[in-house]
């Protein structure tokens, strides 16, 4: 027992304080173990001096400082973009409507303020107790420490929640330029501001999270750097938590409400007399912008915390230190090169091609850039290895070996998009079965055929997945270990860090969907066709003569491309969480065994417990399911109720903003009443099962990652396979109104919360799950250590019985109970 004991302790303490990317949290653990000798983990380490090692002829510290200047340049390119938005040519009815759509937002995002504010007092106390009573910081003051951690993770909520505040704000500006950019009648404008948008934001999250990254490693001194990261990253991953979960659930449940009226009422897309429809666009930069936006800001500077903390505990020489260390950061700002020198290419490109098109395939260059940023980003790696670690130690050959990992990540980048696109674009076959299907046997055929193409997607991207990673396990075999421990999983946290690689691209691209979806919304709650005297308006103030219809066949049929692109973005990030899960439980494991030689035979399904673990992981991954589902099918209810209710067809050209607001408070009650429940039940779950028994937790953790991979796939893109057989009924065989229509939206608004909701939000659950279960095993070993296995047994009922009244608070307590007549 104290043998795996020992080795275990570190593991968790170390574990314990980073919160985000499962790929960095294992590159921590599998170094665990060999640096028993930190007693506080990452808060203990202390960063080398950066300037013993030149690069080029410059030291690392002021090779780095110059990177300062890029983060600004980055900056300077998102601020420049969102006032190029802002001042683009707008008319005042649609401006209104994006205005009116922007002050909802702030109303949701001013209420998930407070309510994050509400869950960081749990995580403070959390900090408190630990770095103040379990484990203070060795040979640090408390009084210093412990204030710089709770410091950094308010910055670091900041981060996550300032990134999505300027999301929806330049979402809000494109929205309506995009809207009326369609009035002139040509493609090319309507595909280039949501790209301008995305760019804008995805630009300005990489270079705040860099900015703020290469502060700390520059300007912090070196002794408490550690406290920074650690804080840092929690409040990181609370922030991109509760946005992502909540804004899941509040974004579908407001889809659902708007659509559901087109069958009831036999109303038009976005009829401006529907008082959900304001709330649907809200949802769109909840759920679409907001969500993505801090879980990406999260994902890409935890996975820089994490490899800085694996170098420092994992490389004995500080020569090859300071090597990686600069080598790490000097790679992350020149893929922000690659991704603007991409997107300024393509620019070129689509310009050229379709500036003046009458028609274009609006998918087409947002291919273009996906594979080019790729293409570019991998060379660039390959480039900079050789001029920044041509050496590493004696060995003149791994700068190559190093970048065809990282290459492995960047490339999935790529690959994945594509295998994504093949089951839920508006040109995929799977999807135009969902309408075949559709067509004879109505919504029961429909669904059935999404369920396929989830399916078969979920086969081809998990292969994918594992073909990658086989790769660059390979590569790590080829003489990295003589410089580090644990070199595959140093390897598998290099793929996640190229799944990441292309950054601004990969934000830019699923941001496009929100504003498109806005886009046709702003254009019929506008009205603008029934302006008095529009058209010599139009001519007048703007010298252009619109072109109402084929406005309207433009955004729809550009909205089924952002359909598609939002869809690419999410088993990237799926992606990142599971490769990170693997290598940690790995590195659990070889904690648990003290390097594989004691307690092996517990790894073994002969092994009841790890059995055991295994099959509960699953049932909670299907729980969860339901939970997220469920909240969203008790919100939809109510705001479908309210709707019916309230909704005016005669006599009136649209809702009432006091209508609109109610529906937007509704989603929100039940968005936060769904993501309570949830968390609690997952928090004390993972306290039950670790305080259980040690290798059961390992089975459990492995089940939660395999379980949460596949089912997240296979509903990510089962929704989108819905999704755009509507579009395609809609935009393609112009048959709004008719049957086919009707089960093509039923097939949309059951895939609505399995693309935008639970698949998505698995990603964070995994994360938690494998993150604070580490803490929680070692605060578990600890104990059977002093006190015996029976007050850990018993801990861990008292933590299941809290677990399991939330899990059954989830359905029973968010049940449909009508209201009395």
């Amino acid at each position: 027992m104290r043998t795996w004991l020992t080795g275990l302790c570190p593991l968790g303490s170390r574990f314990a304080k980073i919160s985000a990317l499962g790929a960095g949290l294992a590159l921590l653990s599998a170094t665990a173990a060999m640096a028993q000798e930190s007693a506080a983990g990452e808060a203990s380490l202390k960063l080398p001096d950066l300037s013993q090692v030149t690069f080029l002829g410059i030291d690392g510290h002021k090779l780095l400082t110059m990177g300062l200047l890029f983060c600004v340049f980055g900056l300077i390119f998102g601020l420049v973009i969102y006032n190029r938005l802002k001042n683009l040519p707008v008319h005042r009815s649609m401006r209104e409507v994006s205005e009116l759509i922007y002050e909802t937002c702030k109303t949701y995002l001013i209420t998930q303020g407070k309510f994050l504010l509400f869950l960081w007092v749990f995580i403070a106390i959390v900090i408190v107790l630990y770095f103040g009573v379990l484990s203070p910081v060795p040979d640090k003051p408390i009084s210093t420490t412990l204030p710089i951690i709770l410091l950094f993770s308010l910055i670091g909520i900041a981060g996550s929640y300032g990134v999505a505040w300027f999301g929806i704000r330049v979402n809000t500006f494109a929205n309506s330029r995009t809207a009326f950019a369609g009035l002139r009648g040509k493609p090319y404008p309507i595909y280039q501001i949501p790209l301008e948008a995305g760019m804008s934001i995805g630009m300005m999250l990489i270079s705040v999270e860099l900015l703020m990254m290469l502060f700390i490693l520059l300007f912090i001194p070196g002794d408490y750097a550690g406290p920074c990261f650690i804080g840092f990253a929690i409040g990181e991953s609370l922030g991109a938590a509760a946005l992502r979960i909540a804004g899941g659930i509040f974004t579908k449940i407001a889809d659902i409400g708007s659509d559901l009226m087109k069958i009831v009422f036999k109303i038009k897309e976005d009829d401006a007399r529907n008082p959900g429809v304001i709330a649907d666009c809200t949802g769109d930069n909840a759920g679409d912008s907001v969500g993505p936006s801090a879980d990406g800001f999260e994902t890409y500077g935890v996975t820089g915390v994490a490899l800085i903390t694996f170098i420092l505990l994992g490389v004995k020489s500080p020569t090859v230190q300071v090597q990686l260390l600069v080598w790490i950061f000097v790679m992350r700002i020149a893929m922000l090169v690659a991704s603007a020198l991409a997107y300024f290419i393509n620019g070129a490109i689509a310009k050229a091609r379709f500036g003046n098109a009458d028609k274009m395939n609006f998918e087409t260059p947002l291919t273009w850039l996906v594979w080019l940023t790729s293409l570019i980003s991998i060379a660039m790696t390959y480039a900079i290895s050789a001029v920044i670690v041509p050496i590493l130690g004696d060995d003149s050959t791994q700068w190559w070996k190093l970048a065809s990992i990282i290459s492995c990540g960047t490339l999935a980048g790529a690959v994945i998009p594509e295998l994504v696109k093949s089951f839920t674009s508006t040109e995929s076959r799977h999807v135009k079965e969902v309408v075949i299907s559709a067509e004879e046997g109505g919504a029961s055929l429909g669904i059935l055929s999404g369920f396929v193409a989830g399916n078969f997607s979920a086969y081809y991207l998990g292969l994918a997945m594992v073909a990658l990673m086989s790769i660059a396990y390979l590569f790590s075999r080829l003489g990295l270990g003589a410089l580090m421990v644990a070199a595959p999983v140093f390897a598998f946290g290099l793929v996640a860090f190229g799944f990441l690689g292309m950054g601004p691209v990969t934000i830019a691209v699923d941001s496009y969907g929100p504003v498109t979806d806005n886009a046709q919304s702003v254009y019929e709650l506008s009205l603008i066709e029934h302006v008095p005297n529009i058209k010599g308006e139009l001519m007048k103030d703007f010298n252009f003569d619109p072109n109402f219809e084929r406005a309207k066949d433009l955004l729809e049929e550009n909205d089924g491309a952002g359909n598609t692109f939002k869809a690419t973005a999410k088993p990237v990030l799926i992606g990142t969480a599971v490769v990170g899960a693997t290598t940690m439980i790995f590195s659990i494991i070889m904690a648990l065994t003290n390097g594989l030689t004691v307690n092996v035979e517990k790894l073994s399904l002969l092994h009841a417990p790890f059995m055991l673990g295994l099959i509960t992981g699953g049932a909670m991954i299907y729980w969860f399911t339901g939970a997220s589902t469920q909240a969203v099918t008790t919100g939809a209810y109510r705001a479908v109720e309210f709707i019916k209710a309230n909704i005016k067809l005669e006599g009136v050209e649209k809702a009432s903003v006091e209508d609109s607001k109610k529906v937007v408070e509704i989603c929100t009650k039940y968005a936060q009443k769904g993501m309570l429940n949830i968390f609690i039940a997952v928090f004390f779950a993972t306290l039950a099962f670790s305080f259980l028994e040690p290798f059961f937790f390992i089975g459990y953790l492995i089940s939660i990652a395999i379980f949460g991979l596949y089912q997240a796939i296979f509903m990510a893109n089962a929704g989108g396979a819905w999704d755009n057989a509507k579009k395609i009924v809609e935009v393609e065989m112009k048959q709004k109104g008719t049957p086919l229509h009707d089960a093509t939206v039923i097939g949309d608004t059951v895939g609505d919360p399995f693309k935008d909701t639970s698949s998505v939000a698995l990603n964070p659950v995994i994360k938690f799950t494998t993150l604070f279960g580490l803490l929680a095993v070692e605060l578990a070993v600890q104990l059977t250590a002093q006190v015996g296995a029976n007050l850990t047994h018993l801990l861990s009922a008292a933590f299941f019985v809290v677990s399991f009244v939330f899990v059954y608070r989830s359905f029973y307590g968010m049940r449909i109970r009508q209201t009395q007549s």
